[in-house]
């Protein structure tokens, strides 16, 4: 989800004129590889100014890559999802903390990211951002277009002050056209740009994905767009802006469907459920306790799959014997596989099925997803140790390198947990000036 810019008093936006203490970095072209770890983007800094969901996506998916991101947060509110629950993480008694916990959206998407609790309505803010822009490779925001001009974070000022920069915009509607200065969410885009229309049952409304697939595909495409931004930049030697709109990546991942329309100048075919609008059969169908997916993609794995459910007469039905015979008399096959599919339960037929060479599958909820096999057997579940939250079990990154080893190699940050790292270490801010700035608000 993309969500407008704060209303911040203003002001605010000049530049300070007193010396906060920070050291001059010196710009590199080029990352190099942190010593002992061959992940593909260690060396690169991320300055990540993104929350919710599409722009944290994007970053965590750097940060898994081997990136350092550094989360900028509001000092006392911190990302939007740190309140969006239940459920929450529940604080150990060790870790001294009250309240809730930290909440399961916002670590679903901030793993291998440091926090620096942070406000840019103060000119201190924004020198610290000018100074963390200088001596990063990425910055990725997902204000209004035009709400980070205000406080001289926008990308043209921010190239001037390092022209290597890749800067990703994520915003609703783009940086320009007629909505550009709409507020995008998930759930609005889907509506308005196709996928709504082309989800649910056949006679029933249309429904929204079960997650908000808009702003993931948006993260996907924003971090794709950044590494090849990075490669541009190995050859040019400067970076350049990204305006990524969640309304052009959900038109974009219509795909074929899309396709169809253009080509055939036709109204897409509506909503199909588990079916395929031209494969019959190839839908979810009812067992005894659940859901089974059958796939007869052609006229062989048809006639298999009539063997399997005991019916090999089907196959010779002259109703049934092609697909396009199958796609004409959809309704009168489909209830008849599903008077069969209810007698054995949903483990039952995947047993019947097992080595047929057609494609079938439980229909799982989340729990089952996550407990699956497989689902194990490929490591997509990590247990991490959470500063304040104790064991806790995380999503794994999902690509296998062959040479390297994409992890979660730190659990998702407490609010602030690396506001003094970042601003000692990095920035060479003695431990008086930190304290300053944090009994002034800037910092948390």
């Amino acid at each position: 989800m993309f969500l407008p810019a704060l209303r911040l008093a203003s002001g605010r936006h000049a530049m300070p004129r007193v010396a906060i203490g920070m050291r001059t970095v010196c710009r590199r072209n080029l990352a190099t590889s942190a010593p002992g770890t061959n992940l593909p983007l260690a060396g690169i800094k991320v300055l990540d100014m993104t929350r919710v969901l599409a722009g944290p996506y994007c970053t965590q998916i750097l940060g898994d890559l081997g990136a350092e991101v550094i989360k900028i947060e509001h000092p006392t509110r911190g990302d939007d999802t740190r309140a969006w629950g239940p459920p929450y993480a529940a604080y150990t008694e060790s870790s001294g903390k009250n309240g809730s916990g930290e909440s399961a959206y916002f670590l679903a998407v901030n793993r291998n990211k440091k926090s620096l609790g942070l406000s840019f309505q103060h000119p201190s803010g924004v020198a610290i951002l000018h100074q963390l822009a200088k001596d990063c490779d990425v910055l990725v925001e997902n204000y209004l277009p035009g709400s980070l001009k205000k406080y001289n974070m926008d990308y043209e000022t921010l190239s001037k002050i390092n022209p290597a920069l890749v800067y990703a915009s994520i915003t609703g509607y783009g940086q320009d056209g007629p909505y550009s200065d709409r507020a995008g969410y998930d759930v609005m885009v889907e509506a308005e740009m196709g996928l709504m229309h082309i989800t649910g049952h056949r006679e029933g409304p249309p429904a929204k994905v079960g997650v908000a697939i808009t702003d993931l595909t948006t993260g996907l495409y924003t971090c794709n767009s950044v590494m090849a931004a990075l490669l541009g930049r190995v050859k040019t030697g400067r970076g350049q802006h990204l305006d990524v709109a969640l309304s052009d990546c959900q038109v974009a991942s219509l795909a074929n469907i899309a396709s169809s329309c253009l080509i055939s100048g036709k109204p897409d075919s509506g909503r199909w459920g588990t079916a395929h609008p031209s494969i019959v059969p190839y839908k979810g169908f009812k067992t005894k306790d659940g859901d089974v997916m059958l796939g007869g993609g052609n006229d062989r794995l048809y006639g298999v799959l009539c063997q399997r459910l005991g019916k090999p007469e089907w196959a010779a039905d002259a109703r049934f014997v092609t697909n396009a015979d199958r796609v004409k008399n959809r309704h009168t096959l489909e209830k008849l596989i599903e008077s069969v599919t209810r007698t054995k339960t949903t483990q039952e037929w995947l047993d019947v099925l097992e080595g047929s060479g057609m494609p079938y599958a439980a229909i799982n909820d989340i729990k089952g997803t996550l407990e699956h096999e497989h689902v194990l057997a490929r490591g997509m579940v990590t247990e991490v140790d959470h500063p304040s939250c104790g064991p806790m079990k995380l999503l794994s990154p999902p690509v296998k390198f062959s040479d390297s080893n994409p992890s979660i190699r730190a659990p998702p940050p407490t609010l602030g947990q690396h506001t003094n790292e970042v601003l000692m270490e990095m920035l060479g801010m003695s431990s008086n000036e930190v304290e300053e700035l944090r009994s002034s608000g800037v910092v948390a």
